[in-house]
């Protein structure tokens, strides 16, 4: 079975630009920067960042759906090297409010339809 059938949501491949900062198991602040994410979906997103995250990371992310910020809260559950010297992370959401799931499932609808009209 592939791995994407798994998948408890649909991923959107998408770029963004957002800001993150990582805290460890004690509150702390760890890291801070910016990175791109390589895809979406309702539970979590594919973020390409120049540093690694370690595993269970708690993350904050500040997200740029075309003209809309959202602010999501999350854990890396991997962490991998990619291509040129840049890392992907996986982050599942954990905290999320209403408002900011509504941009987010309008956007991830928005691309869905976009795809589907090139097919």
């Amino acid at each position: 079975m592939k791995k994407d059938k798994q998948r408890k949501h649909e991923r959107i491949d998408s770029l963004n630009l957002l800001n993150y900062t990582g805290f460890d198991k004690n509150g702390e602040k760890t890291l801070q920067g910016m990175g791109r994410t390589l895809n979406v979906s309702q539970g979590g997103i594919l973020l390409e960042t120049h540093l690694p995250f370690t595993q269970d990371c708690h993350i904050s992310l500040t997200i740029g759906l075309e003209d809309e910020m959202i602010d999501i809260e999350g854990k890396v559950v991997y962490s991998r090297e990619g291509e040129n010297r840049k890392y992907e992370s996986g982050i599942e959401f954990f905290e999320i409010n209403e408002d900011c799931m509504r941009i987010l499932n309008k956007y991830i609808v928005a691309f869905r339809e976009q795809k589907d009209g090139y097919e």
